[in-house]
């Protein structure tokens, strides 16, 4: 909410409310004061708009340990994990995910993932759907960057891109998505950590405010001519959204869960906020946030989870640290998008860079292995109840359905109101880009 001291006749410098409506426009992340005063008294919900949460399983989950079990394979490559029913017949998945086996019905398992260049690990093919090898001038974007940059922002109170991505030790899997050819301006915003109570104007006066945004706009104003990098313009977007952000506490109040009620906090669990190893946090709190953050207008979120790298010890590393608390958020999360009436709006998807070898190593670890991984859809409207794609009995190779990074990014993108063939990229050359490679499609089975 926007904070004004005073009493609500007249303003703390003296004006009336009256006076400064005549004011004129005031332009604070495109809005005229006028219009901020007015969402003030209405507190308007969002409108209706399609949101993507984007969930980056770091470090590459075993994906025959999850949702393609090889219980006929031999020792050395089947494992130690049992296969339960799902609630929708015929369809199987691992044992420590039983409350996902129990909505099965609104899921959509990926057992034919591909496309990554190599195996090193980075997060860059999981929010872009492109290879990093090769890239053009500016380098590929996230999906929450050229939302950000096509789409916009819902409401000047939340940004259109954010990301649940605390520092990690290995970068990769600290990001959140990078914004490369859309510029900096379209980077993800990202609340985690201290400086959180600075997200709300409290009682600063809105006329202090804008005589601050006066004189930090004729400071930059020499700069600004001289600039030809288009740096101070990406500072001028970042402007806008700060000041949209201060004047309204829609987004501070997204990130509060204090607001939620407590039997639905209990339901999704909270998990460890430490960091795992250089990796990221099991912070099953990130699942919530990312509810409220797309209900209260953010159209992408991208949350990082865990550190799945297990070259050693496999199967504990998976059953005690990982796959139980994975199972509880995330299936937290997608019955609450039911419940609320949401599931068609907002699409899910959860995923690693690549899979793992199909041989367990002498550590009982499970090595890189980019031939094949595994995913998981839900929501976006999208047919789910339904496994796509299936490998070999080893599940070394691909037997059935290849499923590029880039057909689900096209599909991604069409539920967001976007071609994905359009030419909406341009690189820092001025040479045009479609949002996916033309051979990509939406992948026909969601349809």
């Amino acid at each position: 909410m926007l904070a004004l001291t005073g009493h609500s006749s007249r303003l703390c410098s003296g004006l009336s409310r009256r006076a400064v409506l005549q004011i004129g426009a005031l332009g604070m992340g495109g809005l005229a004061l006028p219009q901020l005063l007015a969402a003030e008294e209405r507190t308007p919900r969002p409108q209706r708009h399609k949101s993507v949460i984007m969930i980056y399983l770091v470090g590459a989950p075993p994906h025959q340990d999850m949702y393609d079990l090889k219980t006929e394979a031999p020792k050395e490559i089947r494992g130690e994990f049992e296969p339960i029913q799902t609630n929708v017949p015929g369809l199987q998945i691992c044992e420590h995910l039983p409350r996902l086996a129990a909505i099965m019905d609104k899921l959509v398992p990926l057992r034919s993932m591909h496309g990554s260049p190599n195996d090193a690990h980075d997060s860059f093919i999981c929010y872009t759907g492109r290879s990093f090898v090769n890239q053009p001038s500016g380098g590929w974007p996230a999906l929450g960057s050229v939302v950000s940059r096509v789409q916009g922002p819902v409401t000047p109170a939340t940004p259109p891109f954010v990301g649940l991505a605390p520092k990690a030790g290995h970068p990769p899997y600290g990001s959140p998505g990078h914004p490369g050819m859309m510029g900096i301006a379209h980077s993800a915003f990202r609340p985690t950590g201290p400086g959180l109570e600075n997200l709300t104007l409290g009682d600063f006066p809105i006329s202090r405010l804008s005589d601050r945004r006066s004189l930090l706009t004729s400071l930059d104003l020499f700069k600004r001519q001289a600039d030809q990098s288009g740096m101070m313009t990406g500072l001028d977007v970042f402007n806008q959204q700060a000041f949209g952000l201060l004047t309204s506490g829609g987004l501070a109040e997204a990130l509060d869960l204090s607001r939620e009620d407590p039997a639905i906090r209990a339901r999704y669990g909270q998990g460890d906020p430490k960091n795992y190893g250089d990796g990221a946090p099991r912070n099953l709190e990130h699942f919530l946030l990312a509810r409220r953050l797309v209900q209260a207008g953010v159209r992408v979120v991208t949350l990082n989870f865990g550190r799945w790298d297990f070259h050693d010890q496999n199967f504990s590393e998976a059953k005690n640290t990982h796959l139980p608390q994975f199972d509880q958020g995330l299936s937290a999360l997608i019955e609450d998008l039911h419940r609320l009436g949401m599931a068609d709006d907002v699409a899910v998807v959860a995923w690693g860079e690549f899979g793992r070898t199909p041989r367990i190593n002498n550590n009982a670890g499970r090595d890189h292995w980019a031939q094949v991984g595994g995913g998981l859809l839900a929501g976006g409207g999208f047919r789910t109840g339904q496994m796509i794609g299936a490998t070999d009995r080893l599940g070394a190779t691909i037997a059935q359905r290849p499923i590029h990074f880039g057909e689900v990014f096209a599909s991604l993108y069409r539920h967001l109101g976007l071609d994905p063939h359009a030419p909406l990229l341009t690189d820092f050359s001025g040479r045009p880009h479609p949002l996916v490679d033309g051979q990509h499609q939406p992948l026909k089975e969601l349809t």
